[in-house]
């Protein structure tokens, strides 16, 4: 089953915008890099914080990128706009619906 890669964040007051502007190049640039992730949700919670939430093939797949994502130029970019990081966790999917293809 896939693993889920939920990462808490805040960013830089006025940054919304550009991180939103600027994700799609980055998820390029990861995926081109790191061809286990098969998903990426980018989510806003209630207290203005955010949760981005990424499906990955595989928990070795996900960590490797959590280890070397900087070294990727668009991803250490995007990572700007981060004014604090609340960490990352990985969450394996026991079940799910719709079943992963």
């Amino acid at each position: 089953m896939a693993v889920l890669e939920l990462a808490r964040f805040t960013i830089a007051e006025g940054a919304e915008e550009q991180l939103i502007a600027e994700r799609p190049a980055m998820l390029a640039a990861l995926r081109r890099g790191f061809p286990g992730c098969l998903a990426a949700y980018l989510t806003r919670e209630e207290d203005g914080g955010w949760l981005d939430v990424l499906v990955w093939r595989s928990r070795e797949e996900a960590e490797a990128s959590a280890r070397e994502i900087t070294s990727i130029p668009e991803c250490a970019a995007w990572f700007r706009h981060i004014t604090e990081s609340g960490g990352i966790r990985h969450a394996e999917v026991v079940s799910a619906w719709p079943p992963p293809a």
